[in-house]
């Protein structure tokens, strides 16, 4: 480490493990880099069912499980000054020098990042999604935020459309707001060493079965990709309320054995859901980045992707077939993707 600073730092938000999220996911990884390079990292969140109190993970990591539960969309019930005991007192016993909120719409990070201003630390946080600016809840949401970040120390985006979003919505001066696109481990994700049988092409699905996730854009395209491609199998693997449209879909179409519904997946077995695919389908109607598709391009896959957000700053044109996020569009873009798939194959082939 040589004369670098060690620090103290302190991670905030409503979502972690065991939940599992693109956020989760992100805190957790962030935190393992930190530890490796000397530093210190505590993490705090709400109680998850009957994990409360402290635990440990993996290379030391301490996550304290507060004891709040969610009320909505795990998120804890804002209380202001509800929390201030039990921050305070992590702070002080963890000798905290910087506190580092996650995600916009967490209530405990923005109370976490309002006490640490207030008793003098250092405050970062990081938004990883997109908002708008019209209905009630966005409106809300970034009044809260313009609140909570008026005297932050810096901020970070995962994307600079992202960063253009959170700029508009904070009015945080630009020059306070950096741009780190996320990563991910490429000793975890990587191809398989033999490729998925060419009898059928299989795409697949992974993602929380949500309206924000485009649940209901699978539910339409789904069929009338089947119809169209005799070949091809989906495979879904994700848990949310829109499961039951896809099952209902699945069953009034007659697709049990060409739509296998996975349910929740574990990260440590993505990889393996993965690399038994040729397609990866992203249906998202907003993403700031969305790193499920940079999992499955790690994994050798070709992925088709609603053009939204930060997406079409993630991969290269040769890597990812976008179509707006409309059910028609994204038939063609995967039709397109199953004619460019042999032309892949050969060409992965010949470097090999």
């Amino acid at each position: 480490m040589g004369d670098q600073k060690i620090h103290r730092i302190l991670m905030v938000s409503d979502f972690f493990y065991p939940n599992f999220g693109g956020v989760e996911n992100h805190i957790y990884y962030l935190s393992q880099c930190l530890l490796k390079l000397g530093h210190k990292v505590v993490v705090m969140t709400h109680a998850y069912g009957n994990r409360s109190g402290v635990r440990y993970m993996t290379g030391g990591l301490k996550v304290y499980y507060v004891p709040w539960r969610p009320f909505f969309m795990q998120n804890t019930l804002p209380t202001i000054y509800g929390t201030l005991p039990i921050i305070r007192t992590i702070l002080i016993r963890e000798k905290i020098t910087i506190v580092h909120g996650h995600q916009a719409f967490s209530t405990l990070c923005h109370e976490a990042l309002m006490h640490a201003r207030t008793m003098g630390y250092k405050v970062v946080f990081t938004d990883h999604s997109l908002y708008g600016f019209s209905d009630v809840g966005s409106i809300h949401m970034n009044k809260v935020l313009q609140f909570t970040l008026a005297d932050v120390s810096q901020a970070i985006c995962v994307s600079h459309t992202s960063k253009e979003n959170t700029v508009l919505r904070s009015g945080l001066p630009p020059e306070k707001v950096f741009v780190i696109p996320n990563a991910v481990d490429t000793a975890m994700f990587k191809p398989a060493m033999e490729r998925p049988s060419r009898d059928e092409i299989i795409i697949v699905v992974i993602s929380r079965l949500v309206y924000r996730k485009g649940a209901d854009l699978l539910v339409e395209v789904i069929p009338e990709v089947c119809s169209l491609h005799p070949n091809v199998r989906f495979v879904i693997g994700g848990d949310g309320p829109k499961r039951v449209r896809l099952e209902e879909m699945r069953e009034k179409h007659s697709l049990q054995d060409r739509v296998e519904m996975l349910g929740a997946v574990p990260h440590a077995q993505v990889r393996s859901v993965l690399v038994s695919g040729h397609i990866f389908l992203n249906s998202s109607l907003t993403e700031a980045f969305c790193i499920a598709i940079l999992e499955a391009a790690s994994c050798g896959l070709l992925t088709v992707s609603t053009r939204v957000g930060g997406v079409p700053e993630v991969l290269p044109d040769d890597m990812v077939v976008l179509a707006e996020p409309d059910p028609d569009d994204m038939v063609q873009a995967i039709q397109k993707a199953i004619t460019m798939l042999p032309k892949l194959i050969h060409k992965s082939c010949t470097l090999e």
